[in-house]
Formats: structure tokens, sequence, C-alpha cells
């Protein structure tokens, strides 16, 4: 990873060379909530339950421990958080940011632990909780492999009666007896998807290995359709070609992975950028960041069978953007995307035809890595932002009515 803050140096001076195109602004409210997260506290994850209920999680420091805690957005007010867990070994990354999901009373959590000396040895630890995220137990593995090398980029969700879970697995990047040397600049084997199903207590079900080469650093994105659990990733090319791939779980069987379109955005190396996937039984929409032929922007595209097929690509980004995406469904049709141009959060309403309504500003922020990805949800007929505030180092939260 120590080559990450050069790569997105370059996908920034891309969109910096970029001309500007203006665009007519649209004039919505945008009401700031008060964040139930203290002062240090960074890494936001925002999202909504089946009954449409949000929930932010995020991590404060204290001295040398980090807090991972949570909250339950109810008529307009966060609940008192509650802690999840806390530990003074945890990778704590701008990009590589915990999250929780919720399946009725059943809650799944993760969180990165240090697994050995080297700068990017670390576990994904899961932890569980049966009474609506009251008491957690005791952190397990979600990994194996017992290697001591990068494993993150997690993307949870719920699932049947259980929990699908995908991540960025290093297992084949180090070799026996070299877990001491920090392999991120130079594998001796690629980074690999894999996902499995875990049980309400994090016990693993299945698991499959997805794809055996993909880009290092880039968060993996993943929906439920009606046809069964699709991810949507950064794949990488022999020839270091990094485009957004699929895999779909159709019939107890994984696809094979397959572009969604292709960009054919060539760069030696991460560029911290991960896709956002969303899905309404077989409607789905993904949304993404490339810089290629140095043209920074940020994509969004349709399919109504759950990924098999894809419409055209539609650009929704003023020519400035530097990526970090979110999205959400409205309905069959059409989606709101948000991402960051320049230093501003930006979210814009698309419709699958490529009708585009003017752009909104969710809020000023910071090109800087510090300042992290900005969340995006919906909660009954509110869309709900929760991004970190770089100057202040705590977490803003704020809604607009749909």
């Amino acid at each position: 990873m120590k080559n990450k803050s050069y790569f997105l140096a370059l996908c920034l001076i891309a969109g910096a060379c970029s001309v500007k195109e203006r665009s007519t602004e649209q004039t919505v409210q945008v009401n700031s909530l008060n964040s139930p997260a203290e002062t240090n506290s960074a890494e936001p994850f925002l999202f909504s339950d089946k009954d449409g209920n949000a929930y932010l999680s995020w991590i404060e420091k204290a001295e040398d421990q980090s807090i991972f805690k949570f909250s339950k957005l109810t008529n307009g007010q966060w609940s008192e958080p509650v802690t999840i867990a806390s530990g003074n070994t945890w990778f704590v990354n701008w990009a590589d940011y915990p999250m929780i999901a919720a399946n009725g009373k059943q809650f799944v959590a993760h969180f990165l632990d240090k697994s050995g000396e080297s700068t990017y040895a670390y576990d994904v630890k899961l932890t569980a909780s049966d009474n609506n995220g009251t008491t957690w137990n005791d952190p397990v593995t979600l990994h194996d492999d017992k290697k001591q090398a990068e494993h993150g980029f997690v993307t949870l969700l719920p699932y049947g009666d259980n929990f699908f879970v995908t991540w960025l697995d290093g297992r084949n990047t180090v070799m026996e007896g070299m877990e001491n040397i920090d392999h991120h600049g130079g594998h001796h084997g690629a980074m690999s998807l894999r996902a499995a199903i875990i049980d309400s207590k994090g016990n693993k079900i299945n698991e499959w290995e997805l794809d055996n080469k993909t880009c290092d650093c880039c968060q993996t994105s993943a929906a439920i359709t009606g046809n069964g659990p699709v991810v949507v990733y950064r794949d990488r090319s022999d020839d270091e070609i990094r485009d957004m791939s699929i895999v779909r779980l159709v019939d107890n069987k994984w696809t094979t992975p397959r572009t969604i379109h292709n960009d054919n955005w060539k760069i030696a190396g991460c560029p911290v950028n991960g896709p956002r996937v969303v899905a309404e039984g077989n409607n789905l929409v993904a949304a993404w960041f490339s810089a290629a032929s140095d043209t920074s922007q940020v994509n969004i595209i349709f399919s109504t069978d759950g990924g098999a097929t894809f419409g055209k690509a539609i650009r929704v980004d003023e020519r400035n953007a530097i990526g970090r995406v979110d999205v959400v469904l409205l309905d069959a049709k059409t989606a709101v995307v948000s991402w960051m141009e320049d230093a501003v959060i930006k979210a814009v309403k698309v419709s699958s035809d490529g009708t585009k309504q003017p752009p909104i500003t969710i809020a000023s922020s910071s090109e800087s890595r510090s300042s992290g990805f900005p969340q995006m949800t919906k909660a009954g007929n509110k869309l709900i932002f929760a991004w970190t505030d770089d100057k202040e180092k705590n977490i803003k939260v704020a809604s607009i009515n749909l």
C-alpha cells in the first residue's frame, strides 16, 4: 500500500487537468443532523435495514485505543452509541473501513486486527449480536489461511436467514517464512476475491474463491438480486487493465468474472477507489470511478436482469471527479449517485435512459485521505449522508428529502 497515495495523486492530477464544464445546480435543502460520533471520530459507514431504519458506524480514537461504535436513526434522532468492540492492535485505514449489517435482531460487524509485524499483515475479525446490537460476542477470524497477509475491503449483507460476506484476500501474496516482509509493493502472488455465507454467529457455511487476481486495495461491493448475490469489484488483468468486473451466484454456481464496462483504464497501481452496487429484485445499478485516457469520471450503469447484462454507461460527474462513490436505487429505473468533485460531495438523480437532474452539493469536504469515503443510504423518504470533517476530526451527518 505504500504507493497508494502516489497513484491517488495521479488520479487527482488527471481530474484537475480536464476542462471544467459548468452545470446548473439544483436547489435542495440539505438538513444538518446532530452526529452521534464524538471528537476524534472517522471511518463512517451507513446502511439501512429491510425496514428502512438507518444505522451509522464509526471508529473513535482514545489514546492508543480504537473504539468501534454504532447508532440507529429514529425520528431524526440518533440513539445512544453502542460500543461493538475496541482494541489497540487494529489496522485503521481511511479506505478500508469497518461496517455492520442487520438481519432482524441479528447483527454482524467486522474490523481489521493486526496479525504480524508487517504493516499490511492483518485479519478480518467478525463479531455478532443476537439482540439488536446491544451486546456483542467475542470476535472470530473470517478466513482460515492463517497467513500474516492483507485481508480486508469487506462487504457484509443480510442474505436469507444468514449473511453474505465478500473480501479481498492476500494469502497468495506472501511466501512461507516471509510473513514479516512488506509485500504490498511487490507481491509474490496476486490479491484474490473471496466470498462466504456466514450464520448469525459468524460461523462459515460456504466459502469460495471468486477471482484469483484483482486490484489490491479498492473496496468491494455486493448486492442480493432476485437470482442471488452479486459482487462488483475492480479487477486486474495481466496487462494492468483495472476495470470493474461482476461475478454472480446463479443456481449455486459462481459465474466467470465479466467486465461491466470497458473503460480500459491501464494503471500500474491501485487507485483506491472501489465501486458501489445495489439491487431491488433483479433491477441493479452500479457506480464507479475511472481515469482512463487521463480523464477522471464517475459512471453509473443499470441492469434489469440481476447483472447478466447492462445498458449503456452514463457519466454523472462535472469533469473534476476524484471518485469515492455511493449509490441507491429509488425505483427500477431511477438511482441517486454520490461522489466527490474536487473537495465537494455531490449527488445527482439519474434515470436508466440517461436523463439526469441537476446535481446537488451536499457539503464541502477535503481531497485528503483523512476525509475518507462519504456515505449515503436511503431511509424512508430521505437520503442520509455521512462524512468525515478533516478539520474538526469528527463525523458530520445530513439528510435531504426525496
